[in-house]
């Protein structure tokens, strides 16, 4: 089995961090091909950054299938462009926000996210809406990190994170925490252990959704939303881009 997971923002090790997370949960047999755009912001906190992330992460997904990926992981915590990555692959695509999301919700009866910036909070808030679970989640909360900090050994970023750990198993009552950033991957085990309550890192469950999804032999619906992008010309630096005949 060959899982493409595909970082959408330009940060090489922020790739490799992912990849080894998913590795290390993978099953005997799975492949992980990791990768990222050359194109597009070195980190993505907000809109304008995604927008910017979708094409570059379009054409690694595209590359992918050539290569016969069995299945896709997009290792941003904001999902950014799954329902574009769904319309483009005939594979299952699955975001580490949403996955995530659904792992946490068997694990407590409420729980709370800490991602990075506060500018984050409404993408994120709007997605639990959207896949249903805004009524489990207590709070989405920000520990003020920038997501290249989590790159930086030497920043308090971990601290921090942790902090706000405290506040929402104090203040919200929650039973379990979601890592809102992919960045966040290698602290989840470390978090886990100094507040004992359950961590979800996006990646892992969305590798290990990924796994199964494939192994079910399940694959997305190609018709509504999510079915292939009708043929027609792209003009100006998306010309290669423009979606191939149907055959």
């Amino acid at each position: 089995m060959l899982i493409h997971l595909v970082n959408p923002n330009t940060t090489a090790s922020m790739t490799e961090k992912a990849a080894v997370a998913a590795r290390a949960v993978a099953a005997i047999g799975t492949l992980i091909r990791a990768d990222q755009p050359d194109d597009g912001p070195a980190s993505i906190e907000g809109h304008y950054d995604a927008a910017f992330a979708v094409p570059g992460m379009l054409g690694r997904i595209a590359e992918a299938v050539a290569a016969g990926a069995d299945a896709h992981v997009i290792a941003c915590f904001d999902d950014t462009g799954l329902d574009a990555a769904r319309a483009a692959s005939p594979k299952p695509v699955v975001g580490i926000g949403e996955a995530a999301f659904h792992v946490v919700s068997f694990l407590g009866e409420r729980f709370s996210v800490v991602t990075t910036l506060s500018r984050s909070i409404p993408v994120i808030e709007a997605n639990l809406g959207r896949y249903g679970l805004a009524a489990r989640c207590a709070r989405v909360r920000a520990a003020e990190v920038p997501v290249l900090a989590l790159e930086d050994e030497g920043s308090d970023a971990c601290d921090r994170i942790s902090d706000e750990i405290a506040r929402a198993i104090v203040e919200d009552r929650s039973q379990a925490i979601v890592l809102g950033c992919a960045g966040m991957t290698d602290l989840a085990r470390r978090l886990e252990r100094r507040h004992g309550v359950p961590v979800v890192d996006g990646v892992s469950a969305a590798v290990t959704l990924a796994e199964a999804l494939v192994r079910l032999g399940l694959s997305t619906s190609r018709i509504g939303g999510w079915a292939p992008p009708l043929p027609k010309p792209y003009g100006g630096i998306f010309a290669d881009r423009a979606p191939p005949p149907r055959t």
